[in-house]
């Protein structure tokens, strides 16, 4: 039996590597979480965690699993990054950071980009496998009910390239017309405050969702409205629309606006799909997620063996990093695990 670590930083990391749990415990070995952040509470009875450092060290894991930008270097097995999301134009998605061995990426964009870091830097491998957290949502089906289309509203937490307060009355507004019905599901990350204006318009045509995990959201939407958040990608994948509002990076596959005042015109052309746009949301989610099958977490699992079996100990050694382990070490030591 093998034994593999799932460790989390953030609540989201739930979500993305329970698909992962399923998959080791399909094979017959063992998993364990290890949180050095919020995402406990999240777990059920039959879940393992791990409570200290020296318990990892006693279950001496094969392989770590992390979605997030560092894990402990001193853990036991290969670290492999599974990542927390599509790139969306943020700085730093294609970026190494010392910390894994082994990246297992969700598409050609991301594979090639990957690859050509690690055949400059030596010291990792590189395996497309596709998003563990996209393993339950294996064929996109939507799920809605009623007879109006739904809007969803997701903003980034970023203050920088968040549209929540820009857009605030604008949602408001067309909440109130009960033209559409509203599901806004805001960044875990969100400031209390816009949390709370947002939530102030709970009321007959929109609902206010705390659910942890976006993706249980999707199958009910008609559309997206967002900014600059990586979970526009993910909607993309059911083939349906996103209105962006100043994206960083906007393409042919969204309907980018810079006029609050325009969003209600944006919604109604999405919401029309015009087959230019969904020709190319096909192509944008066929380069950055093309497996739809629902078995990432298998492909994952098949990497990081075939990485012990072929790759484990032929590469270079990884950068000392220093500073970036000494500040793992010190968080790990004030949550006194």
């Amino acid at each position: 039996m093998k034994r593999y670590l799932l460790y989390a930083s953030e609540r989201y990391a739930v979500g993305i590597m329970r698909p992962l749990q399923a998959a080791i415990r399909a094979r017959g070995d063992e998993a364990a979480w290890f949180f050095d952040g919020p995402g406990a509470d999240e777990l059920v009875p039959g879940e393992r965690v791990l409570g200290s450092v020296d318990e990892v060290m006693d279950f001496s894991p094969a392989a770590v699993f992390a979605p997030g930008n560092h894990v402990p270097g001193f853990f036991p097995g290969v670290k492999v990054a599974v990542f927390h999301g599509f790139d969306a134009g943020k700085p730093k998605h294609v970026y190494v950071r010392g910390f894994y061995d082994l990246y297992c990426t969700t598409g050609p964009g991301d594979t090639a980009a990957f690859e050509r870091l690690a055949d400059s830097l030596g010291y990792f491998g590189v395996k497309e496998t596709g998003w563990p957290k996209l393993d339950p949502y294996a064929g996109f089906a939507s799920s809605r009910a009623g007879d109006k289309p739904v809007v969803l509203y997701h903003s980034t937490f970023s203050p920088s390239w968040s549209a929540a307060g820009v857009l605030f009355e604008q949602v408001r507004r067309m909440s109130v017309t009960g033209r559409w019905r509203w599901i806004v599901c805001l960044h875990p990350k969100t400031n209390g405050d816009t949390v709370a204006r947002y939530r102030s318009l709970v009321g007959e045509n929109l609902e206010f969702s705390e659910d942890d995990n976006i993706l249980d959201v999707f199958p009910r939407a008609d559309v997206m409205v967002s900014d600059t958040s990586s979970a526009l990608s993910e909607f993309l994948l059911w083939q349906k629309p996103v209105v962006t509002f100043k994206n960083r990076r906007p393409g042919p596959e969204l309907i980018d606006i810079d006029d609050p005042a325009v969003l209600e015109s944006a919604i109604e052309r999405a919401l029309q799909r015009p087959a230019g746009l969904m020709a190319a949301i096909k192509e944008y989610t066929d380069a950055i997620h093309p497996a739809r099958d629902g078995r990432s977490s298998e492909r994952v699992l098949a990497a990081v063996d075939e990485f012990i079996a072929e790759s484990s100990g032929k590469l270079q050694k990884k950068p000392l990093n220093l500073w970036r382990n000494w500040r793992v070490r010190r968080r790990l030591a004030r949550l006194g695990v």
